[in-house]
């Protein structure tokens, strides 16, 4: 079959990764970059909206990113084992997380682990910051999936369907099959059902509605995170029933159906259980906020330039209360020299 069998099949790029000199410039990682960047800075303004302190997500994210990473990465090995520590496999390559491989479920476990550690140390309540950080989390859990439309992953069963992607063959300069790294030789594989395309479209739809429940209810307390974790798992949940490439599977599931049904219940567990309401704004400050006023109070006072109160003993005070007999005193020499 060709790439030009079928006009209307989705094509995938001709290759994920630009080689500049010893440099190789990944899409899969610039995407992963790119939704980072986005969540942080819409993050941060929902937290402030909300009544946090302003650059509290960037603090925090120094924390969770780096776990979440981690948390990704084992999480892949661990349900992909064989691939790395089976027959044929190299147990070095599990470190390569430039070739892909980022489970959603332990980016969010161990990222949260990461969130939970920075909240503490500012003093402000995980759910709530969970409830504001949610929805751009999964705006960047999307960007993240055209990253795996560049690797030629995470793609479903064989179709015919006109939206069907078509998977073509790359190959290194030495001319051996080489998916991740290689570049297309135009001849197309197969084709098959984009389940990236479908689980982004269905995450840009879940945060759409999860910005309209927080703006028509008072939603708080981790609700929304349990709301979002809840539409994230539905999806995943029939994305992973449309795929057939190799998994680690329980009497013949994969894995990650049973985690998404699983991590579900305990969503909307949560969310049934949960404290009602929102969050009083004040006990969302972080608490270097104090610190940073008295500091800021202590610089003032040194140099100077913040005003000195006037009270009812400076001069400025006292200046229109004098005694009444040296009022009168006055007014008298002042007669007797105009006289």
């Amino acid at each position: 079959m060709t790439s030009t069998a079928i006009l209307a099949y989705i094509p995938s790029p001709p290759q994920g990764v630009w080689h500049v000199g010893p440099l190789a410039l990944r899409a899969y990682a610039l995407f992963i970059i790119i939704g980072i960047v986005v969540s942080v800075v819409w993050g941060d303004r929902r937290w402030v909206a909300r009544g946090g302190t302003k650059g509290t997500v960037l603090d925090v994210a120094v924390w969770a990113v780096p776990f979440g990473l981690l948390g990704g990465r084992l999480y892949h090995v661990a349900t992909d084992w064989k691939t790395y520590f089976g027959p044929g496999g190299n147990p070095i390559e599990a470190l390569y997380v430039w070739n892909g491989g980022l489970g959603i479920w332990g980016a969010v476990f161990l990222g949260g682990v990461g969130a939970w550690i920075a909240c503490r140390r500012r003093g402000i309540p995980l759910p709530a910051f969970g409830d504001a950080v949610g929805p751009p989390i999964l705006l960047a859990q999307a960007i993240g999936r055209i990253g795996n439309y560049f690797n030629q992953e995470l793609y479903g069963r064989a179709t015919t369907q006109p939206w069907g992607l078509e998977i073509y063959e790359r190959v290194d300069a030495n001319g051996r099959l080489d998916p991740l790294n290689g570049v297309s030789t135009g001849f197309v594989e197969k084709v098959v059902h984009p389940t990236f395309l479908y689980e982004l479209l269905w995450s840009v739809a879940v945060v759409v509605l999860l910005v309209l429940v927080d703006r028509k209810y008072p939603i708080g307390h981790g609700r929304l995170f349990a709301l979002y974790v809840a539409g994230y798992c539905a999806g995943r949940f029939w994305v992973e029933l449309m795929r057939d490439d190799f998994a680690t599977t329980i009497a013949g599931i994969r894995i990650n159906t049973f985690t998404s049904a699983i991590i579900f219940v305990l969503a909307v567990a949560y969310f049934v259980i949960a404290t009602k309401g929102r969050e009083e704004p004040a006990t969302l400050r972080s608490n270097d906020d104090e610190d940073r006023e008295v500091s800021e109070v202590t610089s003032s006072d040194a140099t100077g330039s913040r005003p000195t109160p006037v009270d009812d003993t400076t001069d400025a005070g006292t200046a229109d209360v004098q005694p009444a007999g040296k009022s009168d005193k006055k007014a008298e020499e002042e007669g007797s020299t105009r006289g």
